[in-house]
């Protein structure tokens, strides 16, 4: 069966984070259940805050054209995220992704089945001339991985190629974005993730 790993976008440029968290449970049929559980969880998308503690950003899924929807997350699906702080001229105040690409394997009975879901930053639909609405360039992406292993269960979030969006923007967004994306590598965001991403296993 293809490693879920597989499915991260290769390293080029620019830096890249790592975070994972893992439970072991005492037997597959438990571990089957949770991670059910923890992929219901990463699809539900406006829940996310809810695992990552109360000072964290907030997301809201949207359709195509920036309106809010209600429902789990497809590929195409965009959503925005509210992060404490400085807003950006170029998102409306948000920072805008999309979901480019989810893998999902399920197999109780077998060894491994997973749920792997990239996202990467795009235009604010609701305002496109404004360019990348975000504080890390379009090349930029995160994975999300779910993943049971036997009786062990990893929630994992992998970024690649983060550089800051600072071609093309506004002098506000410029700096806001160097300075956000320089926190970022300096483990701000790391944190925020592993909260996530252990919360999601374990809330």
């Amino acid at each position: 069966m293809e490693n879920p790993e597989n499915n991260i976008p290769a390293q080029t440029e620019g830096e890249k984070t790592d975070v994972i968290h893992f439970v072991d449970t005492p037997s597959r049929e438990q571990a089957h259940h949770l991670f059910l559980l923890a992929k219901d969880r990463l699809k539900n998308i406006p829940q996310w805050h809810t695992f990552s503690g109360p000072a964290s950003a907030e997301f809201f899924m949207t359709d195509a054209q920036g309106s809010i929807v209600y429902k789990n997350a497809e590929v195409g699906d965009l959503f925005y995220i509210d992060i404490p702080g400085p807003r950006p001229f170029a998102g409306g105040g948000f920072e805008w992704i999309r979901i480019e690409a989810m893998t999902e394997v399920d197999d109780p009975d077998g060894e491994t089945e997973y749920l792997t879901l990239t996202v990467r930053p795009v235009v604010n639909p609701r305002d496109p001339e404004k360019g990348i609405a975000h504080f890390f360039d379009h090349n930029s992406t995160n994975t999300f991985i779910i993943e049971r292993y036997n009786n062990r269960v990893n929630a994992a979030v992998h970024g690649r190629n983060e550089t800051p969006n600072n071609t093309g923007t506004g002098l506000f967004d410029t700096v806001r974005n160097t300075i956000l994306a320089l926190t970022a590598r300096n483990k701000v965001s790391v944190m925020q993730w592993k909260a996530f991403v252990t919360g999601i296993l374990e809330n």
